[in-house]
């Protein structure tokens, strides 16, 4: 399997354990490639080895300074589709990482991939993203012939500090002996109106939650949630994908989910 950076943010460079600082080639001069006048680098010449195994063309900040120069090149949407030509048959899987911002690099990653999978968090603007990602479709149809059908969302960090908090609240009130006894031998506390705010606060914030997937559910063919886990940010800083650091957690467990549908769509 290889993974594609092709945001200058670099996380999934730096997600796979590969400092994305350290000296070398990288997506940067594969895109520079399509510019007149500068050097050939194949992207062969860029992938490394991770410590997963997953192989990785990394990303640089210097991208940032790619990007003016690709409207001037040839075919500025397939300069990636066309780095590809020689190796995407060695792959069984590619999955090409592109910025969360309208640009270049994501109109080449969507030109380039059989299959397009949009992730969104579960905050307030995910729908908004999904109304942004619905005009550079169509903009991509209309000026490029191509049509760009999204196979799946993922919502991910779903129920951050809402559902998870619930459960770990419901847990401790069930297993902490001095809340037991308390609930006997003195009258309930009886909620402030603070209490009272944040549980319609909470209440309205599940809605929300259920209304947006709802939404995203009529606009996409699968939809999958990822929980909140604590274990993809210790991956993270791990350089390991969740699916080796901590495969049993709840985000790992979606993810495997996740790849199982992917896998069958070769």
């Amino acid at each position: 399997m290889l993974v594609i950076d092709c945001d200058p943010q670099a996380n999934a460079t730096a997600g796979l354990g590969i400092d994305p600082s350290a000296s070398g080639k990288n997506m940067y001069e594969v895109f520079m490639s399509g510019i007149d006048g500068f050097p050939k680098v194949m992207i062969q010449d860029i992938i490394k080895k991770t410590a997963s195994g997953i192989d990785l063309a990394p990303a640089h900040l210097d991208m940032v300074g790619a990007e003016p120069y690709l409207y001037h090149a040839s075919f500025p949407t397939g300069v990636l589709k066309e780095a590809l030509t020689n190796i995407k048959n060695q792959y069984s899987y590619i999955f090409i990482d592109t910025p969360p911002s309208v640009g270049q690099f994501v109109i080449n990653g969507l030109f380039a991939a059989d299959h397009v999978i949009v992730t969104l968090d579960s905050g307030l603007f995910a729908l908004n993203g999904v109304t942004t990602l619905s005009t550079i479709f169509s903009d991509i149809k209309n000026n490029l012939g191509k049509d760009i059908i999204p196979d799946m969302a993922i919502v991910s960090r779903w129920g951050e500090g809402l559902f998870q908090s619930c459960s770990q609240t419901e847990a401790q009130e069930k297993t902490d002996i001095f809340t037991m006894l308390r609930n006997i031998f003195y009258k309930p506390h009886e909620p402030s109106p603070e209490d009272l705010k944040a549980e319609e606060e909470h209440k309205n914030e599940q809605t929300r939650l259920l209304v947006t997937l709802n939404e995203i559910k009529h606009r996409f063919p699968s939809v999958y949630t990822v929980p909140y886990s604590s274990a993809v940010y210790e991956a993270q800083k791990r350089g390991m994908p969740i699916s080796h650091f901590a495969p049993g957690s709840s985000a790992g467990i979606a993810y495997k989910t996740i790849a199982e549908e992917v896998m069958r769509w070769n």
